[in-house]
């Protein structure tokens, strides 16, 4: 259930740090403080903390050795970056795994394209090597290398590991929309747990993960990859990624794509609220869609209408769970509301979703289950990807808690259940997940401008459930350079989901350095 911000292009941004909706913001909000960069040569920006320029230089002057992936066309490789960046010549590194698929021509090569998939917590090199390197326009991956990494305590790279996948089973299933006291004692023990095993599991890489590391560490990469400039396209928590680059190395920045984007301006509790209503606007467009289809399972008539019934099976299947043909897993309210959710973000997704509360009503909850795996990624021997462990991570440290215990949930619901009178109560229950985080924030909320930069695109989609649009419009304001490409549409993030339109204006900007008018529509 840790969809608070989580931001994922796949389908997960929620981010409000909880169980069942441990994602409800997106990303983590929280700026880093300004920083003069060095230029010179590949000395180290003095951030803060500084840390010594001597010290950085082995790690700006390493140089990659590159193998074979085991993936067709791809190579790999592993960059050393300081485990903390205030301490650079302690001598305690992370491995921050990279991999690459060279431009294949033709056309002058313009350098390396690093690629992020948002989360916090999605793998780089699993989307390089699944999609971006294979799926963005041929035209950008004729004359770039495609690039990408998981960033610190992200699967390949030094991975934050909290639950078993039987504890992460359990864990789950928590009713995140608490009835009494009882319940909520359960909710805030299950967040006490999943900290508690995060620490233990994770204790040294876990306060080394924000965000403004992982941006000190992509510009190692670039510069060990050869690109005096960062050419970028960051998705969804990848915008802010990509922002908080900015800041930091404001004369380095290239062309940057920032897809999806978050306002780092927003503090958490805020973030989750905007959140919430941007999943009711993604539901309010499936409701639509779902009552002109034949045998919609929610039946016909108004939005209001259709999310009446689906808030009344939540209701059921919180008393009596339906059975999936797994034991010791059966769908209850928390599994198939995160269902739900996964279908928020992709419109592709509603067929899926609309047979699959169908059967559930039906009495089978297997399908819908799945849509909840695929959020949690959760394989199907009981596994789980660390996803969820590193979007709590990065998450807990970028800003300080949403909220300081349960009453403070309590006080804030009638304005979650307004943004949301589907999601809202669940969506504020998550934002506590942090609230217990046994590592304290480095992070606050704050603007970015990223004053010196070239010009940043900023791409924003109208109807985007985890990334709402008014952040795009915020961010491209906050950023001095700042342009913003606007996607009427449905769904999350808009780069290569079927519009030439939008495609076309990336692309010349990737390729030419052509920026599209500011506030552009597509």
């Amino acid at each position: 259930m840790d969809t608070s911000r989580l931001l994922r292009t796949t389908g997960t941004v929620i981010a409000a740090a909880g169980l069942l909706l441990s994602g409800c913001t997106s990303g983590g909000s929280g700026g880093p403080r300004a920083v003069a960069s060095s230029e010179e040569g590949s000395a180290a920006p003095s951030a803060q903390p500084t840390s010594d320029p001597a010290a950085m230089r082995p790690y700006y002057e390493q140089k990659l050795t590159w193998r074979d992936c085991g993936v067709p066309g791809f190579q790999c490789s592993t960059m050393k970056a300081p485990l903390d960046y205030a301490n650079a010549g302690s001598g305690q590194d992370v491995d921050i795994a990279v991999a690459r698929r060279p431009a294949t021509g033709p056309g002058k090569r313009l350098g390396s394209l690093v690629v992020n998939p948002g989360g916090p917590g999605g793998s780089g090199i699993g989307y390089l090597q699944s999609y971006a390197g294979v799926g963005y326009p041929a035209p950008v991956r004729a004359r770039y290398d495609m690039v990408s990494f998981d960033p610190r305590g992200v699967d390949r790279s030094s991975p934050v590991e909290c639950l078993t996948g039987p504890a992460m089973d359990k864990y789950t299933q928590v009713d995140q929309t608490p009835d009494d006291a009882a319940e909520r004692a359960r909710l805030v023990a299950a967040f006490k747990e999943f900290a508690a095993g995060c620490q233990a599991r994770s204790q040294k890489i876990l306060p080394h993960v924000s965000t403004v590391d992982a941006a000190r560490d992509m510009d190692l990469l670039r510069a060990v990859l050869g690109d005096e400039k960062l050419a970028y396209v960051g998705a969804s928590y990848g915008t802010f990624l990509g922002a908080t680059y900015a800041e930091l190395f404001p004369s380095r920045v290239g062309r940057l794509v920032l897809d999806g984007a978050m306002d780092p301006s927003r503090p958490a509790v805020d973030l989750n609220r905007d959140q919430t209503a941007g999943f009711e606007t993604a539901f309010t467009a499936f409701a639509k869609d779902c009552a002109k289809q034949p045998g919609c399972p929610l039946g016909k008539g108004s939005p209001d209408a259709v999310a009446g019934r689906l808030k009344d099976f939540l209701r059921k299947v919180d008393a009596q769970p339906v059975p999936t043909g797994e034991a010791g897993r059966p769908l209850g309210e928390a599994l198939a509301t995160m269902g739900v959710i996964e279908a928020m973000y992709d419109e592709g997704a509603w067929p899926q979703l609309r047979e699959a509360l169908g059967a559930a009503m039906d009495g089978d909850g297997e399908s819908l289950l799945a849509l909840a795996d695929s959020y949690y990624q959760r394989e199907s021997d009981g596994k789980y990807a660390n996803l969820m462990f590193a979007n709590a991570a990065v998450n807990c440290l970028d800003q300080p808690p949403a909220f300081t215990g349960p009453d403070a949930v309590a006080s804030a619901l009638p304005s979650f259940e307004k943004a949301s009178p589907v999601f809202g109560e669940g969506f504020a229950w998550a934002s506590l997940n942090c609230t217990y985080w046994p590592v304290k924030a480095t992070g606050t909320a704050k603007p970015l401008t990223a004053k010196g930069a070239a010009p940043i695109l900023v791409v924003g989609t109208t109807r985007d459930p985890a990334t709402p649009y008014k952040w795009a419009q915020a961010l491209a304001a906050q950023l001095d350079s700042g342009t913003l490409l606007t996607y009427d549409g449905d769904g999350h993030t808009a780069y290569g989901r079927g519009s030439d339109c939008v495609d076309t204006a990336i692309n010349q900007y990737l390729l030419e350095g052509k920026v599209p008018a500011d506030g552009k529509k597509c």
